[in-house]
């Protein structure tokens, strides 16, 4: 009787601890651990075990979510692959003429750019572009690299595709107008904040305004057919996400799915790059298995009923206690994990649009407490690590704590 309790109740969660914890620790020895596997790992604990079937498995999964990122990535691949990014990029920059120019430029590039082309795709192109500017600039890349993480969390608040939490709450939170919505009730405080990750940055990593030499910074473009496709997808995206408004302020946006901008924006690389197949080869396959996995582990969890009973306790629908449970479990559970476990509990409970889009605000801002409290922000550590740029837990937190406080103090004050 004890073992089955503990089988039906307890084993998803402990497996989900499990997962966290490796997750967390990201090296045992001379091992390096794979997120992705790891994640795997705990779906096919479960479903082994019998704490879900294969058909509930099945549906567990967000397939538009996939559909979503796998569009987006092979956007963001082919900006990379392209030198498009890093040209307009560093062109862009080569505009600033003072340290303290350059960056607000970066934050507020970013930071506008990742609500239509998903946090994580943003910083899997920006991540080396930025340390490449750093060092040719002789500045240290790594309040660089700080500033962009920041941006592109703080910045993918006001939009429903901006990263996956938001997504999920957008596709499945019974939103007439994903767009709209979210403009209206997290743009200002979303721009005020992206100031704010200025402040903070200046603030703890203090430097004084001094004068860059501009004219070292350049970037060629390495494939220029593909370059002109990446600019077609650039544009078609933002072009959809007006025609996405449009349709459901006309009354029939429900016919016109959020997956069909990843979709339509990335059939110009598909169809016309005689690159493609290398392409698809180099998108983030790795996320992609992550999300499915994740997916499956969350509903084992939510089907044992412990979380439920936990956010009894708590006024699960009022908006101080759904910014301050996002920001504090997601470091725990991760922000995509915390919104799958917690969106259907404010469905349940009939909760207004505001609610909606502070559960979003808040696991979004979460990812700017601590570095593994979004996955962007790994993409960040593990890129820079590579061109030996190190970013530790305390370079992240000293800024990420103060800052994501006063952030989720200025969401409340918006949305109250």
């Amino acid at each position: 009787m004890v073992n089955a309790f503990f089988s039906k109740i307890y084993f998803p969660l402990v497996v989900l601890l499990f997962v966290y914890v490796l997750i967390a620790v990201r090296r045992i020895g001379s091992i390096r651990i794979k997120p992705w596997k790891v994640m795997l790992g705990g779906a096919v604990a479960v479903l082994i075990t019998g704490q879900i079937s294969p058909m509930e498995a099945v549906r567990a999964v967000n397939y538009d979510v996939i559909v979503f990122l796998f569009g987006m990535f092979i956007v963001g691949e082919a900006f990379g692959a392209s030198g498009y990014m890093n040209h307009f990029s560093f062109r862009f920059f080569s505009k600033a003429k003072t340290y303290d120019q350059l960056l607000l430029y970066i934050i507020f590039s970013m930071g506008l750019l990742s609500p239509f082309f998903i946090n994580d795709t943003m910083v899997i192109v920006a991540t080396p572009m930025l340390i490449i500017l750093g060092r040719k600039l002789d500045l240290s890349p790594k309040p660089l690299l700080l500033a962009m993480a920041f941006a592109v969390t703080t910045g993918s608040v006001f939009s429903p595709i901006g990263n996956p939490q938001n997504l999920l709450v957008a596709l499945n939170g019974g939103i007439q107008n994903p767009f709209v919505t979210f403009f209206r009730y997290l743009t200002i405080p979303t721009l005020l904040n992206l100031f704010a990750v200025y402040v903070f940055i200046k603030a703890i990593y203090r430097k004084k305004g001094v004068n860059l030499r501009m004219e070292s910074v350049s970037e060629e473009i390495k494939d220029a057919h593909l370059a002109k496709l990446s600019a077609i997808s650039f544009y078609l995206t933002f072009l959809l996400i007006i025609l996405k408004v449009v349709t459901v302020l006309f009354g029939f946006g429900d016919q016109f799915r959020l997956t069909y901008i990843a979709i339509l924006a990335c059939l110009p690389i598909v169809l016309l790059s005689p690159k493609r197949w290398q392409i698809l080869r180099h998108i983030d396959w790795r996320t992609l298995v992550f999300f499915p996995s994740m997916f499956i582990l969350m509903q084992s969890v939510w089907n044992t009923g412990v979380f439920q009973e936990m956010v009894r306790h708590f006024d699960a629908g009022a908006i101080p206690t759904i910014l301050l449970l996002s920001a504090g479990t997601s470091q725990f559970i991760s922000n995509v994990p915390f919104v799958s476990l917690y969106l259907p509990l404010l469905l349940l409970l009939n909760a207004e649009t505001k609610a909606l889009t502070a559960l979003a605000a808040g696991s979004t801002i979460a990812g700017n407490l601590m570095i593994l409290g979004a996955a962007s922000n790994i993409i960040i550590l593990q890129s820079a690590e590579k061109k030996g740029e190190i970013i530790s837990f305390w370079d992240f937190s000293k800024v990420g704590i103060p800052l994501t406080t006063f952030q989720l103090f200025f969401y409340w004050c918006f949305l109250r």
